[in-house]
């Protein structure tokens, strides 16, 4: 049954309702894009089937190699409702909205490399999962469980706690002490750290998410280029927080939940900023000669985007960017081309770190690198390239090794020193999704190589 499942799941993993994400990639390697998004944004309902199909192939495909790699072969996951491990709602089907009570997952890796999903649950998820236990009181729940564990007898009992990985600490200190209260006895000696098998399962996307991908970094960026655009913007009179709020707002119509507040900032002749401030710029009201720059991040059918672009307000007569803005974008886009031909499986986050440094010192470029894995989350777990407030090595997150079928928000800055603004530095802030697929590294729905640019407003 399970096999046949799998191949039925394999099968339909590209989803047609969302099948123009093919088209998206190198075609979008320019930013200006014109297309309104709405029209394909599935509705709540909707989004469930392609959410569950996906968690499905995850659960069945992905889940039974990643325990066996991490020598794991029973991982239980343990919440409370309302206060939910952070890996909970990555592992059950949808619409859940909370653990209901307490809810009890139990993933068994067989003898034959598949994993059976077992849930100790008052309330039964369905497939892929197999309610093992009827119901009843609080104590009969943890009873059951103590009797699954003793029937299963595993080698190693897997269960969320990490001193460094927050995803992986979801295990409450009441929950753990009912977990051994009904331990068979010995099995204490068993008990390991998840926090590995949790990193592996948060970071990696399977075959249908790599697919979808592309399609929700595109709804950020087509939103980014809506609200960096005219007919947003007045000189004189929109201000950055106007433009923050359009984003916050224009996500909310689509039914795209932030994951953070909108951020939009300034940067101008004559307000030159430290040089040390990889976050140079200010707010306030928008003026014709401005260098915008924004920060948005979306989730949608699970997946999260952390997008940043830069936008130009021509001044009077002016009909395209000055030429040293234009030099400075190219440089920023050399800066990402260092970060991502360091990219190699195997390297710590450390060590492309340092690989890039070496590039941009070797080329003049004084540039800032905290590029971050994203995922379910925004700020994913996996290997940390940088910190905005760190650019040396991080302790145990940098030592992260790059694994393929991982995805990033390549993320940093280069500071450029303008002619045309009497040699005053500009930050050019950048910030686009991509894939890594153990070879090189795609942008999702491509990256931004020019600038948006916001003109007087002409007549309908």
């Amino acid at each position: 049954m399970k096999n046949s499942l799998c191949t039925v799941l394999m099968a339909a993993v590209v989803i047609p309702l969302l099948s123009t994400s093919i088209l998206f990639g190198s075609a979008y390697a320019n930013v200006q894009l014109k297309a309104s998004p709405a029209a394909s944004i599935l509705d709540q309902r909707a989004r469930i089937e392609p959410e569950n199909r996906m968690l499905n192939d995850r659960i069945l495909t992905l889940l039974p190699e990643l325990m066996a790699q991490k020598n794991i072969d029973l991982w239980l996951v343990l919440a409370r409702e309302y206060a939910e491990d952070p890996v909970f709602f990555s592992l059950v089907p949808q619409p859940v909205f909370a653990a209901r009570r307490t809810t009890m997952l139990a993933f068994h890796l067989q003898e034959d490399g598949t994993v059976d999903a077992l849930s100790v649950n008052t309330y039964p998820f369905g497939e892929p999962y197999e309610s093992v236990w009827t119901g009843g009181d609080l104590d009969e729940q943890w009873r059951a469980l103590g009797d699954l564990i003793a029937e299963l007898n595993p080698k190693r009992i897997g269960i969320n706690t990490s001193r460094h990985w927050p995803v992986a600490d979801g295990l409450t200190q009441g929950l753990y002490q009912r977990l051994l209260e009904v331990m068979p006895e010995g099995f204490e000696d068993r008990v390991v750290s998840a926090e590995e098998l949790v990193v592996r399962w948060i970071e990696t996307r399977s075959e249908g998410e790599r697919a979808v991908y592309p399609h929700v970094v595109q709804l950020a960026r087509s939103v980014i280029a809506q609200g960096f655009s005219s007919k947003v913007i007045t000189p004189g009179v929109t201000s950055t927080d106007d433009v923050a709020w359009f984003l916050r707002q224009r996500f909310h119509e689509l039914d795209l939940p932030v994951w953070f507040m909108p951020y939009v900032n300034l940067q101008r002749e004559g307000l030159e900023c430290a040089k040390d401030n990889p976050f140079c710029g200010t707010s306030g009201v928008i003026q014709p000669g401005d260098v915008l720059h924004t920060d948005v991040g979306i989730c949608y059918l699970k997946l999260c985007t952390d997008t940043q672009e830069m936008a130009y307000v021509l001044k009077p007569g002016e009909s395209d960017v000055p030429q040293g803005l234009k030099d400075a974008m190219a440089v920023g886009n050399q800066w990402q081309d260092f970060v991502t031909s360091s990219f190699e499986t195997g390297l710590s986050g450390n060590q492309i770190l340092a690989a890039t440094q070496r590039k941009a010192t070797s080329a003049g470029i004084d540039s800032s690198t905290y590029t971050h894995p994203i995922g379910f989350f925004g700020h994913a777990p996996g290997p940390t390239i940088g910190m905005w407030d760190n650019q040396g090595e991080t302790p145990v997150r940098g030592d992260w090794p790059l694994y393929p079928n991982t995805a990033y928000a390549i993320e940093g800055n280069i500071r450029y020193e303008l002619q045309e603004w009497d040699n005053q530095g500009v930050r050019i802030k950048l910030e686009q999704g991509a894939m890594f697929d153990g070879n090189r590294v795609i942008y999702l729905a491509g990256r931004q190589t020019q600038w948006h640019l916001i003109g007087p407003k002409t007549a309908p």
